[in-house]
């Protein structure tokens, strides 16, 4: 294991990471080669294309947990390892999210099932998961996830906290694969349940998205129970945050932010919560017309982009979009006062704030962002930046901290 300063790692996160990474999956696609230079072009080599784009929030939560809980020099190598090995999970949830719904875009590029049967012009043709692109893909998403285990696995034989990480990674993929199964059962048998919309948002969102990479990073730092709890709050209501925007995105969000074609998700009947809450207040409000519409274009394929805009509207003028952005901003809000009364490091707790709330749509404040104007949700910051975002915390409780201090989040805020 290297020894790393994580100092220097803290001055531009993502560009550890991406050097791990990059390493990694080529390490990985030469390994591959000696297996077969067809399945390297096609399915090795895609997947390390995949991966090495995304915005890495999970990773850069991983590291910045990892740091707030007083992690340093000894667990610096251990969690940009980790970090790369998270990366590769989502590659693996998004190629196959990606065939489930039969998405054709990712990021602005054609979706990896989509590009094998361009490669070899088999699109359109039948056959298991929608034809050669859909099996190709799903076998590509299973090669990032075993490229993620294995990756994992190693990481496991340099720290003494490998029980509790391992419990931590076998709990995450599990609740991904339930929550994708859940997004799938509730589309197949027509759920209209808030309750269930939300519960599945937990699992393939909120969890995973947030509390998972949170706590792996906390426990790699040996963190204590009531930090592990807290942190495990935080997340859970920032992840539920970002699923709920991430549903308003998808239907009022710009297709050029997006990566997605406008309209994708009411096309493709997501049940979502966003869609829930919509149908329950035209009920509360007698709006039959409004129902009616909801029935016969949620889920269309051949819904016209005039009966999208008409959902749409309904969704503005019923209040549905307004009630669920609002929730997110509650959560939130819970989501600061939970780190508030949580014992971490000042510098790193920022950010992991900052990258938490950005999450969920909500700016950071921009008195407490430092100097770098950055949004994207944590890029590095030098020792101004950290400086200036320390603003935001106050000392609330002495514990355990890597500068011998622990405190607690105070900053203004939502």
């Amino acid at each position: 294991m290297r020894t790393l300063d994580p100092r220097s790692i803290d001055r531009d996160v993502p560009a550890a990471l991406t050097l791990v990474i990059d390493d990694l999956l080529r390490r990985r696609v030469a390994e591959a080669r000696t297996v077969d230079g067809t399945f390297a072009a096609d399915i090795a080599g895609r997947v390390a294309a995949f991966a090495a784009g995304g915005g890495r929030r999970r990773s850069q939560l991983l590291w910045w947990s990892m740091r707030a809980a007083g992690g340093g020099a000894e667990e610096a190598d251990a969690a940009l390892r980790m970090a790369a090995a998270v990366e590769l999970v989502q590659t693996c949830a998004l190629i196959h999210d990606d065939v489930m719904d039969g998405s054709r875009i990712r990021r602005g590029s054609p979706s990896v099932h989509v590009s094998l049967e361009r490669q070899y012009g088999t699109d359109g043709l039948d056959g298991p998961f929608g034809g050669f692109g859909g099996s190709g893909a799903v076998l590509a998403g299973d090669l990032a996830l075993a490229w993620a285990d294995d990756a994992f696995a190693e990481v496991l034989l340099t720290t003494p906290h490998s029980a509790g990480l391992g419990a931590r990674w076998r709990a995450m993929r599990t609740e991904m694969v339930a929550g994708q199964y859940l997004d799938l059962q509730t589309q197949a048998t027509g759920s209209r349940s808030a309750g269930r919309a939300m519960r599945t948002a937990v699992l393939k969102t909120a969890r995973y998205s947030a509390v998972h990479p949170l706590l792996l990073g906390a426990l790699l730092a040996g963190a204590d129970a009531r930090t592990l709890r807290g942190l495990n709050r935080a997340g859970l209501c920032a992840g539920i945050a970002f699923q709920l925007q991430n549903d308003l995105q998808g239907v009022f969000g710009d297709p050029r932010r997006t990566g997605k074609p406008a309209g994708e998700d009411l096309r493709a009947g997501k049940a979502t919560y966003l869609m829930a809450v919509a149908r329950a207040l035209c009920v509360r409000g007698g709006d039959t017309e409004g129902l009616r519409l909801l029935d016969a274009v949620v889920g269309s394929p051949t819904a016209t982009e005039r009966e999208l805009r008409r959902v749409i509207g309904l969704l503005e003028s019923c209040g549905a979009r307004a009630h669920v952005a609002e929730r997110a901003e509650r959560l939130c809000s819970r989501t600061l006062r939970t780190l508030r009364q949580t014992e971490l490091v000042p510098g790193p707790a920022a950010r992991v704030a900052r990258l938490l709330l950005d999450a969920g749509g909500v700016a950071f404040p921009a008195a407490d962002r430092g100097g770098d104007g950055e949004g994207g949700g944590g890029s590095g910051a030098g020792a101004g930046d950290a400086a200036a975002e320390d603003g935001a915390f106050t000392g609330a409780a002495a514990g355990r901290a890597a500068a011998g201090r622990a405190v607690a989040v105070s900053g203004a805020g939502r």
